[in-house]
């Protein structure tokens, strides 16, 4: 008979441990479930882990693009500096002005235009890498739609644009004198070239 009530504390005490693991794996579930949610659905989070600072190098203009404001155009000299935020983890990127704060997005006419709030999907673009060494920069939102600018350094419409048209191809380079060793593999400075080029050269006063 003595039996009886120690077997019954013995079931309602392993009971109870059973019932405060149960109430803890739920907490730590909703947590967990709660800490996803927070650094996953929060795009602008991700994108400020990866900032570039670099300049857009025209094929046509031979100059830089620059955002003065609402107005972009690529008649901007050697030190015209772009922030470029990565959007989530591939090659969408944002960008705007170092100066102006201002940033390139296309409209749905495929007017290109500076904007200080960037978040919208029209100001996010896709990088391309060519096989000529370029890079061309797409609409993530308008497909086909390219970031371009004519000779005059004024911005074309997206709906005026293919990939294979020099208007849309750039270079990033950095700054004269600015150059990260750990970075210059990944842009074009072609002055750095042409001097190059010049110093191989022999000199006929020499001989």
């Amino acid at each position: 008979m003595s039996l009886l009530p120690s077997r019954f504390i013995y079931v309602c005490l392993h009971f109870l441990v059973f019932y405060f693991q149960l109430q803890e794996s739920q907490q730590s579930s909703a947590d967990f479930r709660f800490y996803i949610e927070n650094h996953t659905r929060n795009p602008d989070d991700l994108s400020r882990k990866q900032i570039r600072i670099y300049q857009l190098y025209s094929r046509t203009t031979g100059k830089h693009v620059q955002i003065l404001g609402k107005k972009i155009n690529a008649n901007g000299d050697d030190g015209a500096l772009l922030v470029v935020e990565t959007e989530t983890f591939g090659s969408h990127i944002r960008i705007k002005g170092k100066e102006s704060g201002y940033y390139i997005c296309m409209k749905k006419n495929g007017k290109i235009i500076g904007k200080l709030n960037g978040r919208n999907q029209e100001c996010v673009f896709i990088e391309e890498f060519l096989e000529n060494n370029y890079t061309a920069l797409v609409s993530a939102k308008y497909k086909g739609w390219y970031l371009g600018f004519n000779r005059k350094g004024k911005p074309k419409k997206g709906s005026r644009t293919t990939q294979t048209q020099q208007e849309v191809h750039f270079m990033k380079r950095q700054p004269k004198g600015k150059v990260d060793p750990l970075e210059e593999f990944r842009f074009t400075t072609v002055t750095k070239r042409t001097r190059r080029a010049r110093r191989l050269k022999p000199n006929p006063k020499t001989n």
